[in-house]
């Protein structure tokens, strides 16, 4: 039995969890509205004041989709009470960040600025120049909206240069050596 399908995932007061035709999920807090749809070989029950995730048959695919689901159903409760955020840090002379209104601007060393607009749920803040935070409250997005950030000037690894995560480590690498 999977380890993490079987845990019941708990309800907070506040949030409404329907389950719709078709394993439609929809969840409902205080920061906004998410809507999946999972599998269909997967039962998922609201019993109380939790919602239990449940496999039909012990077979390779229903093991893999049992625990995934359950991270799925549990990641959009998290997002509609807490809601998800990810730090970028520019390092870099003349790299920066500006926000005006829902447009975020990144200068990275290009001959351009290059900008992002806010949409759905996807916010911006910019605690410095060299900050960026990504927040909402779907985990996915969020996620790929800072991928995409990330990527138009990923760290490279002589100087550590461009747009990383917070926390993450670049692997550095030895320039070249005299004679």
């Amino acid at each position: 039995m999977s380890r993490i399908g079987r845990k019941p995932i708990a309800i907070p007061a506040g949030v409404d969890v329907k389950i719709g035709e078709g394993n439609v999920v929809t969840v409902k807090g205080p920061k906004g509205t998410l809507t999946q749809t999972m599998n269909s070989r997967i039962n998922i029950a609201v019993e109380g004041a939790e919602i239990n995730v449940t496999r039909p048959t012990d077979e390779k695919e229903d093991r893999a989709l049992h625990g995934l689901t359950r991270t799925l159903v549990a990641n959009m409760v998290e997002g509609v009470t807490n809601g998800y955020s990810k730090k970028l840090e520019i390092v870099g002379v003349g790299y920066r960040a500006l926000k005006n209104g829902k447009t975020l601007t990144l200068n990275l060393g290009y001959s351009h600025p290059i900008t992002f607009e806010e949409f759905d749920d996807i916010k911006f803040e910019v605690p410095s120049q060299t900050e960026v935070i990504v927040s909402g409250i779907n985990k996915q997005t969020v996620g790929q909206v800072a991928a995409q950030i990330r990527e138009k000037r990923p760290p490279e690894p002589y100087l550590g240069k461009g747009v990383k995560y917070e926390g993450e480590h670049i692997r550095r690498k030895a320039g070249k050596t005299g004679k």
